[in-house]
């Protein structure tokens, strides 16, 4: 079969269904990030507990990808994404009995953990799974899950905070765990006809198995003819060999612009409505999420441009729109419509930043390490982020939006050495050249 057509040949009913499930796996652990900066007003807690429960989230998220990175690797995608969805049903099921923020933080922790290693293994699946010709769109598509998710938890915050009386609480809390465990149940109907990642298997020498999973999941030789090519394809030695020195280069690029997005993400996402707007949490929440789901849908583009220059134009104009909001502090601060109106725009230019930046961090690595270097750099770089929650806690506000500034300032020179020397994984390139297998 001409390789041109492969792209075409491999997105069949089945590659639909797994998309579909990637974008709500994402969207699932969006969701339960967020309900951390809802759920601390469940209960009366002092503000320094507040600030736990802020922290409590990217703790247990960081666990969950440190364990599903080499869990990934070792026994491959598919188990891995049905064990996540185990501990997120347990989770929800706890957050049901959620009447003490004892409670509240064990069901957090549990979710997350699973939260975590469903988005290290989404991430590292799609790569390996979605169609060449496809593969970036499709990746950041499903990586606009997340804007997705957070953007649903809000709308519920905010439909719920309707209700008034000692029941408010507990009927918003049963909304939160009820969606948690639908969204899981459909999960685990989505992802039965998911194949195990093909390049992982042939890298991890099971031919037989190998061509059982490719036969039986596009149910024709054509087709599976087409895919052994692409997968025979990374068994050959790399052309150019990838230097100790570079692979270095490369996991501390991926931290530090990891790092910038997740701190400036959250300190504005999360963790402003807390140290400045108590009252507004969920609606900065749904606007900031909601705007980055809108704007994401020009990661339809993916496939048409490169990638590094996508990294460092979406990094410059964060940077830059941060700094805006940050000079102009007193202004917003007494015209809400302002404020809303510089929130739509960071949140927007924000999201290409995240898209591109969570697409590059999964593919630049070797098919049998993707999933533990993927894990290392979103572990170092998401737990950069927890000091951040504390060192912020009492500054003013425009010293909070300038330190946020300096944030996106330090991922903006990481992307520009990116642009400078990294490799390039745009422009509709295959799985195996991105990470240099081929």
């Amino acid at each position: 079969m001409n390789m041109n057509r492969l792209g075409d040949a491999r997105w069949t009913r089945k590659t639909t269904w797994m998309f579909i499930s990637f974008v709500l796996g994402l969207a699932l652990e969006s969701y339960v990030f967020s309900l951390a900066s809802i759920a601390i007003y469940w209960v009366t807690m002092p503000k320094a507990l507040g600030e736990l429960l802020l922290a409590w989230a990217p703790i247990w998220l960081i666990i969950g990808i440190i364990l599903a990175g080499p869990f990934s690797d070792k026994y491959g995608r598919k188990i891995t994404l049905y064990a996540t969805l185990v501990l997120y049903a347990i989770g929800g099921i706890v957050l049901f009995f959620g009447y003490s923020y004892v409670v509240i933080l064990i069901s957090l922790a549990l979710m997350l953990i699973a939260g975590g290693g469903e988005m290290n293994s989404i991430m590292v699946a799609s790569h390996e799974l979605m169609p060449r010709k496809h593969r970036g769109k499709a990746t950041m598509m499903i990586i606009n899950g997340i804007n997705f998710g957070g953007t649903v938890l809000a709308i519920v915050a905010l439909a719920t905070a309707a209700i008034t009386g000692k029941s408010a609480v507990a009927v918003q809390r049963d909304v939160v765990a009820i969606a948690v465990l639908i969204v899981v149940a459909i999960l685990f109907a989505t992802r039965v006809s998911m194949p195990e990642s093909f390049l992982w298997l042939q890298k991890k020498g099971r031919t037989q198995q190998l061509d059982k999973t490719i036969t039986s999941y596009f149910g024709s030789e054509v087709y599976a003819d087409a895919v052994i090519k692409e997968v025979v394809e990374s068994a050959a030695p790399p052309i150019r060999p990838a230097s100790p020195g570079y692979l270095w280069f490369t996991m501390i690029i991926m931290i530090i612009v990891a790092a910038a997005n997740t701190i400036g993400f959250g300190l504005m996402a999360y963790a402003l409505a807390f140290a400045f707007f108590p009252h507004l949490q969920p609606a900065i929440l749904a606007v900031f999420e909601g705007s980055g789901f809108v704007i994401g849908f020009l990661g339809l583009i993916a496939d048409r441009v490169s990638r590094k220059k996508f990294l460092f134009w979406s990094f410059l104009g964060t940077f830059a729109m941060t700094v805006i909001v940050g000079l102009t502090t007193k202004a917003w601060q007494h015209d809400m419509t302002l404020f809303w109106f510089l929130l739509i725009i960071l949140a927007g230019v924000n999201s290409l930043c995240y898209l591109t930046e969570d697409t590059v961090k999964a593919e630049v690595w070797p098919t049998l390490h993707r999933g533990t270097l993927t894990a290392v750099a979103r572990f170092i770089s998401i737990g950069l982020y927890i000091p951040t929650i504390y060192i912020t806690a009492n500054m003013s506000t425009t010293h909070y939006i300038l330190f946020n500034a300096a944030v996106w300032l330090v991922g903006t020179l990481a992307a520009a050495a990116w642009l400078i020397w990294g490799r390039e994984t745009g422009h509709g390139v295959s799985i195996q050249v991105a990470s240099g297998e081929a």
